[in-house]
């Protein structure tokens, strides 16, 4: 379904153009015949019900005549016997086409559009569609709507060419980066100084944020392919205004209860290390390939990380929420655990 389908609906018309496309992959289109019945008096579905096309009919089977709603008209702007539960029955009068929204998706894409638009706003900057396609990336909608405006404030411009290495691995970290434009090479040095591409960086993505969670050298290094220009964040304002919100540990308890639910276990420490021991049912994935394997993962199931001491495990979830996935740490890592016997 195109945005323009249903651009004119409200509330999606106040939608800027941005999460109208979004709006798009949340839309369901439905085909309803003459005398069809699209939904009953008393339902209470989390869903709206929009007329695109044709006409219906609402019944509140109480010997009143229907109304009837055609398309194109001021009434099929709203949502159709929008409060719960419905107080009509709605039919197909002619053969229509409706558009549904999930109640909470809809309400979701609009609060979060209103917020970012204010806070592009109240931001004295140069580039609000940049600030835009921030706020489009998973990990900064999870960010507190007061934490915005104090963190566009604290990202640095810097100016970079092709060829140029913004972090080296096993240099200290010190800023956390985003890409505003260009792309850049992430790779790592392995045995016998081989090197080993993990992937490659696009506008928007961010890159850094393992050292500074973890407190280790850097795990890779980065390089620009083309020039362009980063927004650097310095540490102490990414622990505050970034990590603080993305990272959200788990105790034992509450990880084998998210378990039980379908959530699967990750071990970001090395192979190596895996290989000694670890916690029963986890799968591997070193942090520093977790870029590179991060496609293959279920974005529709739960993961709890986990490493030796919590750092790395928490680097690991933050990279995960950057790219939309419900990521969590177990608190204390395997130091913790081993202390009541749960390792193997």
């Amino acid at each position: 379904m195109k945005p323009e389908d249903f651009a004119h609906l409200i509330p999606l018309s106040d939608l800027s153009g941005d999460a109208l496309a979004q709006a798009a992959g949340l839309a369901k289109g439905m085909l309803a015949e003459a005398g069809q019945v699209v939904f009953r008096k008393g339902a209470t579905d989390p869903r709206s019900f929009y007329l695109l096309s044709g006409e219906v009919t609402l019944d509140s089977e109480d010997g009143s005549l229907p109304l009837r709603v055609k398309a194109g008209s001021e009434t099929a702007r709203h949502p159709l016997s929008r409060l719960k539960p419905r107080a009509y029955t709605c039919a197909a009068a002619a053969s229509s086409r409706l558009v549904i929204f999930a109640d909470d998706d809809l309400d979701h894409l609009v609060a979060r559009d209103q917020a970012t638009a204010y806070e592009v706003t109240e931001f004295e900057g140069d580039d609000p569609q940049w600030m835009f396609d921030l706020l489009s990336n998973p990990a900064f909608s999870k960010v507190p709507p007061g934490n915005l405006h104090t963190l566009f404030g604290r990202f640095e411009p810097m100016p970079v060419e092709a060829g140029q290495v913004i972090v080296t691995q096993g240099e200290a970290g010190d800023y956390y980066y985003l890409i505003r434009t260009g792309t850049a090479r992430v790779s790592r040095i392995a045995g016998e100084n081989k090197e080993i591409a993990l992937a490659e960086l696009q506008a928007g993505q961010g890159f850094g944020e393992e050292a500074l969670i973890s407190g280790d050298p850097r795990n890779a290094s980065v390089t620009m392919v083309s020039a362009g220009e980063l927004m650097r964040l310095p540490a102490a304002e990414f622990d505050s205004l970034l990590r603080e919100p993305l990272v959200h540990q788990v105790s034992l308890a509450q990880g084998a209860e998210l378990i039980k639910q379908g959530a699967q276990l990750i071990d970001v420490r090395l192979e190596a290390e895996f290989k000694e021991g670890s916690l029963k049912g986890s799968n591997n994935i070193p942090l520093y390939l977790l870029r590179l394997k991060a496609n293959n993962l279920d974005r529709n199931r739960t993961y709890i990380l986990f490493c030796q001491s919590g750092r790395r495990s928490g680097a690991a979830a933050f990279l995960l929420s950057q790219r939309g996935f419900d990521a969590r740490v177990l608190a204390g890592g395997l130091d913790a655990l081993s202390k009541i016997g749960q390792a193997k």
